[in-house]
């Protein structure tokens, strides 16, 4: 189980698909291998939170850090509008849809504290890894091969962001651009 554990606390996620597969091939059991990950997830958080206690003290006595985090707290502030506020599944999203540490700044930004602040940035993380734990095991039954399967799920991983936050961008531009001229789009 340890090396499955190893594997879950690379940071960015590109320990997933390896993990679950290392998983598989020992025999863990589904619930085991969830457990594990959320070990991993209590891990970063006591690695974490030390830090991000330490910038916003360092903010309050550092101009330039000050600033930094009055910038983040700003970018939080007009995504989390985007979604009706800084409610708590608006903060899981964040930490769903770019990593647990961005979803616990945010949390922090939005006034959590530790356990609530964690709580929801590991909400949010879990169901990231459900989705990709649930695609790599798919995946595999369908390729046979641990390798490809790893390749191919840490490319979309990386690569559907992008695309989405393009197709999301080119969305938006066509609704602005009929509300301006009042052609509904297709």
């Amino acid at each position: 189980m340890l090396p499955v554990l190893m594997l879950f606390i690379i940071p960015v996620g590109g320990g997933i698909p390896a993990g679950v597969l290392l998983a598989r091939s020992h025999n863990l059991a589904w619930p085991i291998t969830m457990g594990l990950y959320f070990i991993s997830d209590v891990i970063l958080a006591f690695l974490f939170e030390p830090i991000l206690r330490l910038v916003i003290a360092l903010g309050r006595k550092s101009p330039l850090i000050s600033r930094m985090t009055e910038a983040v707290r700003l970018a939080m502030s007009r995504t989390t509008a985007h979604y009706g506020g800084a409610g708590p599944f608006t903060l899981i999203m964040i930490a769903f849809g770019v990593d647990p540490m961005t979803g616990r700044a945010a949390a922090a930004a939005a006034g959590h504290g530790f356990i609530s602040g964690w709580a929801i940035a590991i909400t949010g993380d879990m169901i990231y890894f459900t989705v990709i734990m649930l695609a790599t095991l798919r995946l595999n039954s369908v390729l046979g091969d641990p390798n490809r399967t790893t390749i191919i799920i840490l490319a979309a991983m990386f690569i559907l962001p992008v695309i989405v936050r393009r197709l999301k961008s080119a969305y938006s531009k066509v609704f602005v651009l009929s509300a301006r001229t009042g052609v509904k789009p297709v």
